[in-house]
């Protein structure tokens, strides 16, 4: 829930503070860049996640439901080329939203596999997070085996995971 919730958080967060000029044009840059970044990317991403879902409170539903109804609020004004600043750069909202799509995609997808429910995404959202993932393994050069994995033709190496 942690990590559904910081899905969300960080794009209001981010919007808050406007840069000056774009240097991530794409959203797959954001994703290079931000896993550049990490030391360890699963461990900092498990440790943000523990402590976002613990600011959660008592009733983590509640809390992410305010959180979706205020932020998707504020998407709504806010104009699509806004320079959001990030840590790592100026990015255009349009061009971050992806990567808060797959990021609540995904982590959906963990939340039904922790209760043990079989979900299936909306469309648009899993359209989304499969081009942002294929786009990925391009830029790290791991197309070839998602590629052939999707095709049936060999299946991914042990451990294979595209986002650290």
């Amino acid at each position: 829930m942690g990590h559904t919730g910081r899905a969300l958080t960080t794009l209001e967060s981010y919007s808050a503070n406007p840069a000056s000029q774009v240097t991530l044009h794409r959203p797959v840059d954001y994703l290079t860049q931000a896993l550049d970044s990490l030391a360890n990317p699963s461990q900092v991403v498990a440790q943000r996640g523990k402590e976002a879902g613990q600011a959660l409170g008592n009733d983590p539903k509640e809390a992410i439901g305010e959180t979706a109804h205020r932020v998707l609020t504020l998407v709504d004004q806010l104009p699509d080329s806004l320079i959001i600043g990030l840590p790592i750069g100026g990015i255009r909202l349009i061009d971050y939203l992806p990567s808060r799509v797959m990021e609540l995609t995904i982590h959906t997808l963990d939340l039904a596999a922790a209760l043990e429910l079989r979900i299936q995404p909306p469309p648009p959202a899993l359209t989304v997070t499969l081009r942002l993932l294929a786009d990925l393994a391009t830029e790290t050069t791991q197309g070839g085996d998602v590629a052939l994995a999707l095709a049936g033709r060999q299946p991914l190496p042990e451990g294979f995971n595209l986002l650290g």
